[in-house]
């Protein structure tokens, strides 16, 4: 089912733009970092966007032509690096940077398209349809309507039962059993 080799647990969430995603996430990480997991994260963006600001050393270095910077303090480190061409990201290059001692777990924003265990959000104001069962890489679905499907339905609205679902996912694949 994927496309790479982690070694660390992954679990993505895809659903179109608007569904809530980021409000999901920021409300499941706390929950999950409660249960003393370490979380690693890694966010598509369709935009192009800037973490650096004009005027700092790291965009003076970026500006003057550095393709790769690597910012540290004894707080965060910080990996900057420009394309010279567009391209899209790939989430196996993106999983390779991920420092595997440091983290038990790696959410996913985005990469809908990627085969890789995820959970769909689906909300019905959005009137979008469902990606499973087009998305044979979809593990459950958290929505905010019953759905007739196989897989375990997860209410979008209570993160407490997602982060639930993902702990039970990552300790059932932790012992083998797939789901």
């Amino acid at each position: 089912m994927n496309q790479y080799t982690a070694p660390f647990p992954v679990i993505g969430f895809a659903a179109y733009s608007g569904t809530g995603k980021t409000t999901l996430l920021t409300q499941l990480l706390p929950a999950l970092s409660a249960q003393g997991l370490r979380i690693g994260m890694i966010k598509h963006s369709h935009h192009d966007f800037e973490i650096d600001k004009p005027g700092k050393d790291s965009y003076r270095l970026r500006a003057a032509g550095a393709q790769q910077i690597l910012i540290a303090s004894p707080h965060r480190t910080v990996w900057i690096g420009e394309n010279t061409q567009p391209r899209e990201p790939q989430l196996a290059a993106l999983l390779a940077r991920i420092m595997p001692d440091s983290v038990d777990l790696v959410l996913v924003e985005g990469f809908r398209h990627v085969e890789f265990p995820k959970i769909e959000l689906h909300r019905t104001a959005t009137g979008k349809p469902l990606l499973y069962p087009e998305d044979p890489s979809i593990i459950a679905i958290a929505t905010d309507e019953p759905l007739d499907t196989t897989l375990p339905c997860l209410d979008i609205n209570q993160p407490q039962t997602v982060a639930e679902f993902i702990l039970e996912t990552i300790a059932t694949n932790r012992t083998g059993t797939q789901t």
